[in-house]
């Protein structure tokens, strides 16, 4: 009896990890990725204006990703896990990267042959157009193309984006 009391238990916990957390403000997905929409963003200690600034975000466009929700306010994160809190009004729904690889080939289509239609420098953020399984169709400036998905930060690894 105890030992399928203990298999129930482990069940029980092992499907509510498989459920995907919501926030409790948005009913959206967490954690899930963002970019920020502003110029410059406070990025505080804690969830009100009453909250020190740790961090001033100034890269409009930049991927971040939120963990957590509380009121109006969003614990966002970037590529390199610096972040806290930062009033919503400031984030976008739209996706953008940010390339974690030196000279990433952009390709034509989302193959490892395929014609390269540039060469993207580390740091470089791009319009997410489309996610498949491993890569992504993104827009910098001029230039549209695919890259693998491995090599960007912004993107859940199977995330798929249409």
């Amino acid at each position: 009896m105890k030992q399928a009391l203990t298999f129930a238990i482990l069940i029980l916990f092992a499907s509510a990890s498989l459920a995907q957390e919501r926030g409790p403000s948005t009913n959206l997905p967490l954690p899930r990725y963002v970019s920020l929409k502003a110029s410059k963003a406070n990025v505080r200690r804690g969830p009100s204006k009453t909250h020190g600034i740790d961090w001033v975000f100034t890269h409009r466009g930049m991927p971040l990703q939120i963990t957590a929700e509380h009121g109006h306010w969003r614990r966002a994160r970037n590529q390199n896990g610096v972040g806290g809190w930062i009033y919503y009004t400031l984030l976008s729904g739209k996706r953008t990267i940010i390339v974690q690889h030196d000279m990433l080939e952009m390709k034509s289509s989302p193959m490892p042959n395929a014609l390269v239609k540039a060469k993207l420098e580390p740091g470089v953020v791009a319009k997410i157009e489309k996610c498949e399984k491993d890569w992504c169709r993104i827009s910098v400036e001029r230039y549209k193309g695919w890259v693998e998905k491995k090599h960007v930060w912004g993107v859940g690894p199977d995330e798929i984006i249409d």
